[in-house]
């Protein structure tokens, strides 16, 4: 089973409009329509079990509805290749009801964003979070390191994870982007003996930029040995396939991926079986 454990959608209504400004800002061409119909389609196309979905709140007013939407679209896909989990703002002034409701209707994580969100992932208004995300038995997943977006601004740095990790050790922390985009030097020294997971998302080639390559003086992805060093370092089953779908290729990250020197029994765990347990498929 293959299961991409990080892409994104948005509402029908409003996921054309939204991708392109995204992109925009980003300098990166959208692979899909950014619809669940269209992650669906492409999910499908790259030979992918289940995509699971990363909403995420950029305003505090957003949460109730994103984590009631999260369980619509579960209630509504169920079994048919995707599955969504909740989002969480750090200055939602309802933020334990929130968490208590996402839990409630059987969402089995949440999804932050430091970047988005104006907020280091070790300040109190994340640390209470987290604490009462790992009392209901909730994974958190969070944006990493530096945002293509935002060059520079880095309110997740491997630095903050490990602190997070000492003030919250009992929480199941997922750290995307190979646990720290263009933070990728320290991840290693930083987080090797902590107990994260780390996934995969848009750290490999090959990324869709509006250009077709990277402007000169812009950051690359990792290279086949960078990557492998990181993997392990950490293990095999600490890693999570991960893509960023609509903001890489679903199936051109396959491709990818097989090309990588892993071993079958890697392989299995990095592209299904530890998202498997963490999701309690």
């Amino acid at each position: 089973m293959i299961i991409d454990f990080h892409t994104h959608t948005f509402p029908d209504r409003m996921a054309k409009q939204t991708v392109e400004m995204l992109g925009h800002v980003a300098r990166i061409e959208p692979q899909t329509d950014a619809t669940v119909g269209g992650l669906l389609a492409s999910s499908v196309q790259a030979g992918i079990d289940l995509s699971v979905i990363l909403p995420v709140a950029t305003k505090p007013k957003q949460v109730h509805t994103i984590n009631t939407v999260a369980a619509d679209v579960n209630s509504r896909y169920q079994g048919q290749g995707v599955l969504s989990i909740g989002g969480i703002h750090p200055f939602c002034e309802e933020w334990e009801a929130e968490l208590e409701h996402a839990a409630e209707m059987g969402l089995k994580g949440i999804k932050v964003h430091p970047v988005y969100q104006g907020a280091d992932i070790d300040s109190p208004a994340y640390v209470r979070i987290l604490k009462k995300a790992a009392e209901l038995g909730l994974f958190v997943i969070t944006h990493a390191g530096d945002d293509i977006g935002y060059p520079g601004v880095v309110h997740c740095s491997p630095e903050m994870c490990r602190h997070v990790t000492e003030l919250v050790p009992d929480l199941t922390f997922v750290l995307a982007h190979m646990g720290g985009w263009w933070n990728w030097e320290r991840v290693i020294p930083v987080l090797k003996d902590t107990n994260v997971y780390l996934d995969t998302a848009f750290s490999l080639e090959p990324i869709h930029t509006e250009e077709g390559k990277w402007p000169a003086g812009e950051p690359h992805m990792l290279k086949t040995e960078e990557f492998m060093e990181i993997v392990r370092a950490f293990g095999a089953d600490r890693i999570l396939f991960g893509t960023d779908c609509p903001w890489a290729n679903q199936s051109d990250y396959i491709r990818t991926f097989e090309g990588l020197p892993l071993t079958s029994d890697e392989r299995r765990k990095i592209m299904g079986e530890n998202a498997k347990k963490l999701l309690g498929i």
